[in-house]
């Protein structure tokens, strides 16, 4: 009988120690510390930089909504590419509206002006940021935190950032050079960099991105709790129209060059960045037919015309950047460059240099490419270490 309650005190002791490690590793992303950041935005006049991907996963609500019943006095909503509900286009102009069920006014930072004006500042004290990045280079989400850290310095407003885990978590591809800088290469950042928003902020400011002098823009960031380098991370929400799923979340930074290409990623489909195709039979025996797709794509390039090409939906791809796809379906496209890289300068752009469509075209193999970027990637890998706010993969 003692044996029998020793055993049982045991398993009771082991029961508790599982829960209690379990509850401990639950991540908090920033948005969650309500305490934390309600206490910050209190008396305050506020400002937020949102989406779709702006919510309190346990709650199931979005920050806007939590802020409001928390007395917190949001006077507007500032939205990026996508717009507040995640559902316009990529690459449309969204339009300043007024959230239907609030009735807060809704700033477009996405079309004719994608930087907060000093007007539109005016009546605020305080600006929050959080927006979910999937931690690539080109993904125009942190283009924005950019150009509001800039708005905000320039204009003597600080910057809360909620910030939340990369799904991307890698370090990879050639570092955006000075002139190919655009909207989807604002900073000289590898295409995967390997950072929180949170963390790129600071990086920003400290590096002198912002205004080109340091530490410009009085930031304050809401870390997770519960979250290191290298933790895997899944969304709760689509990210983007287009990104629906982890797999298509992971084959993102891979399959973005197709978008200067005549190649079509499945944008008009369910399975956007997870098929490769044009309308061709040569190109593989996979086939779909891109449509108009509201929430998804309603104008999807090779619209209505069969597409043959590959199905990666099941791809075991464990994430991180390859140049497979591109330099195999290069080949499949008989190796013409003027076919193949028919955007040249958009896919210089999305490269951040046009070193790397000169090597395709030269016929490098991916390793004598990858070689290529060692030396500034150890270099960006050395900067990276001053600016992180969690423990680190790489020791």
């Amino acid at each position: 009988m003692k044996l029998f309650n020793k055993l049982l005190l045991l398993s009771i002791c082991l029961f508790f120690s599982y829960y209690s490690f379990a509850e401990s590793m639950d991540i908090r992303v920033g948005a969650e510390r309500v305490d934390v950041v309600t206490r910050l935005l209190k008396d305050k006049k506020v400002g937020l930089v949102v989406n779709q991907t702006s919510i309190l996963e346990k709650e199931n609500k979005h920050l806007l909504d939590v802020l409001l019943e928390e007395g917190i006095n949001v006077v507007k909503v500032f939205a990026p590419e996508h717009g507040f509900r995640g559902t316009t286009d990529a690459g449309v102009e969204v339009k300043d509206s007024k959230d239907l069920k609030t009735g807060v006014p809704i700033i477009s930072i996405y079309g004719k002006n994608k930087k907060p004006q000093a007007e539109q500042l005016k009546n605020i004290d305080i600006m929050v940021f959080d927006i979910q990045d999937v931690g690539a280079r080109f993904y125009t989400y942190i283009s924005t935190l950019h150009y509001v850290m800039e708005s905000c310095a320039e204009n003597e407003k600080r910057l809360i950032i909620l910030d939340r885990p990369n799904p991307n978590d890698f370090i990879d591809g050639p570092i955006r050079q000075p002139e190919f800088k655009s909207f989807v290469g604002m900073d000289a950042l590898p295409i995967l960099h390997g950072l929180t928003v949170g963390e790129l902020a600071w990086m920003m400011n400290g590096e002198g991105w912002i205004l080109n002098t340091p530490d410009t823009c009085d930031i304050h960031i809401v870390k997770i709790e519960n979250w290191k380098h290298g933790d895997p991370y899944w969304l709760p929400v689509k990210p983007s129209p287009n990104l629906p799923n982890d797999q298509s979340i992971r084959l993102y930074p891979s399959l973005c060059f197709f978008e200067a290409t005549p190649i079509s990623v499945g944008r008009g489909t369910y399975f956007p960045f997870q098929v490769l195709g044009y309308p061709d039979p040569k190109f593989g025996e996979y086939t779909f037919t891109p449509c108009s797709l509201p929430g998804f794509d309603t104008n999807p390039m090779h619209k209505d015309k069969m597409c043959y090409g590959v199905n990666l939906q099941e791809y075991p791809f464990e994430g991180g950047l390859t140049l497979r796809f591109v330099m195999e379906f290069y080949e499949k496209c008989d190796r013409n460059p003027d076919f193949f890289f028919k955007r040249k300068r958009w896919f210089d752009l999305l490269s951040g240099t046009d070193k790397l469509r000169e090597q395709i075209i030269q016929g490098l193999t991916e390793e004598e490419i990858k070689a290529s970027w060692q030396e500034d990637l150890n270099k960006y890998k050395e900067m990276r270490k001053k600016y992180l706010l969690y423990p680190d993969y790489e020791k």
